[in-house]
């Protein structure tokens, strides 16, 4: 991590919430450092037409600044370039995150306040990385310090055992720390597993939903929602479960959900109830891989859920990003959201510099008309800790349990070029061209500023880029992600 926090410029923000001093900064140990762009900087940008800003991600730097290009009038023809149509326009972007689950909060909470600070706005100060998407879990996931929910025990249905008492430990301070320093930070709910006495087999391990339950659920989602929100940290959106369709062999929290207690939860119960409290939280159903997408159209052709559902979750673990846009196509007035994935595998070699496999998936989850990116763990330990379950995930960053050295993975370095460029409102324009080993993907910002992101698996190559009767050329390096920022 030292050497990454080397390669990288750093500019703190003239206007940021909270100053570093100097003799902290030089003593913090794993800081993960990325530029930041003060007011005054972005003035001078805008007056600056026709200048390209560049920030690269390869062997020689992580997320370094490059010469800045120009555009130039179109020469030639446009075979083997990339064709960009910002008037063509797709999916509006909520934002980039990754998931504070109670593992990455006890190690988030477990730092000298010397350290949590300055890395907390070094990833969600907007000015900095600006992740503004998170994802927490509505009791015990696998990635615990321990099992449980809410209201453990006997049947409870009035739910008067009701507490999350638990999160008040190092969930609720970390939550409330991350939206001091992101106010418009976005969260989703989602639970792995009700209360044992709900489900058949009556553990949080497993096993199924009754629906003799569900009414009694759609109070504990209630009583949760309004527990959040009186402490401090409201949930704008809900799924019903964490994959649905698993109960992974009892090994951890977990539930199955059969499709038709999903829509009959949602329908009569969750939905209605929402309504009649005037909760806006949003509802989003499936919360499980692309391969189900028919699961989801088959749900949403109900009118009686459609009309409570928001939008469809997914997960990237079996099938194929397009099934997003299969939905999307099938159900245009609904959101398609990623939510869940992550390094699979802690001790993979290339933990810490896939990079380029990351960015080409995120580019390819974004042309499937995804609304937002959150990466699983946001950090856990060098043994993949704390842990539950039977999965050894990495976390979006690495904390050793005994140095407190953090150590971001390749999925950082991609994360950073999509969540430091491409704000909240953007809108996912047309770009086209199809060459070999480079993905790419084009916003248009709400303040009329352009961001792409160009991932090259392959060898050194340079490709034209042409906008509009303008072209530039770009240097993409073996392995590489580069984002473009400019002014439209």
């Amino acid at each position: 991590m030292a050497k990454a926090a080397k390669e990288l410029a750093v500019e703190r923000p003239r206007e940021a919430r909270l100053r570093r001093p100097e003799r902290a900064h030089r003593k913090l140990t794993g800081s993960i450092m990325i530029a930041s762009h003060t007011h005054l900087d972005r003035v001078e940008r805008h007056r600056s037409s026709g200048e390209i800003r560049v920030r690269a991600t390869s062997e020689a730097g992580r997320f370094a600044p490059g010469p800045p290009l120009t555009w130039r009038r179109q020469r030639g023809h446009s075979r083997g370039s990339i064709v960009l149509n910002p008037n063509r326009t797709y999916q509006e972007v909520l934002g980039f995150g990754a998931a504070l689950t109670d593992a990455a909060c006890y190690l988030l909470q477990g730092l000298a306040p010397s350290h949590l600070e300055p890395f907390l706005h070094e990833l969600f100060d907007p000015g900095a990385m600006g992740l503004n998407v998170s994802r927490i879990c509505m009791g015990a996931s696998d990635y615990a310090t321990e099992i449980y929910s809410y209201d453990e025990g006997n049947p409870d249905p009035e739910m008067q055992r009701f507490s999350i008492d638990h999160d008040r430990r190092h969930i609720l301070p970390i939550l409330k720390r991350v939206r001091e320093v992101c106010p418009d930070l976005f969260l989703l709910a989602s639970p792995w597993s009700p209360p044992g006495w709900m489900k058949a087999g009556g553990s949080m391990l497993g096993g199924s939903m009754q629906r003799k339950h569900l009414a009694a659920y759609a109070e504990y989602f209630l009583k949760f929602l309004e527990s959040y929100a009186a402490a401090g940290c409201a949930a704008e959106a809900v799924t019903v479960q964490n994959e649905v369709d698993t109960d992974q062999d009892g090994l951890m929290p977990a539930c199955l959900w059969g499709q038709g207690s999903e829509t009959r939860f949602v329908a009569e119960h969750l939905g209605p109830r929402l309504a009649e409290r005037n909760i806006k939280t949003k509802i989003w159903i499936l919360d499980h891989n692309y391969d189900l997408w028919g699961r989801a159209l088959s749900e949403l052709a109900d009118a009686n859920v459609s009309r409570y559902v928001d939008g469809v979750a997914w997960h990237a673990y079996a099938g194929q990003p397009s099934s997003m846009t299969l939905v999307h196509k099938a159900h245009p007035d609904k959101h398609m959201y990623w939510t869940e994935g992550g390094p699979e595998d802690l001790h993979d070699p290339l933990y810490q510099t896939n990079w380029t496999f990351w960015s080409s998936r995120f580019a390819e989850i974004l042309h499937n008309w995804a609304r937002c990116i959150i990466a699983w763990n946001l950090a856990l330990d060098e043994n993949g800790r704390p842990n539950i379950g039977p999965f050894a995930c990495g976390g979006l960053v690495t904390i050793d349990s005994q140095t407190k050295q953090i150590t971001p993975s390749g999925q950082y370095w991609a994360l950073v070029h999509y969540s430091h460029a491409i704000r909240r409102g953007a809108r996912r324009i047309e770009s086209r061209g199809a060459l070999k080993g480079v993905s790419h993907v084009a916003f248009l910002n709400p303040d009329e500023s352009c961001a792409m992101v160009l991932t090259n698996a392959g060898v050194d190559k340079r490709v034209c880029l042409r906008l509009s009767g303008v072209e530039t050329e770009v240097d993409l390096p073996g392995d590489s992600v580069v984002t473009l920022i400019w002014n439209g």
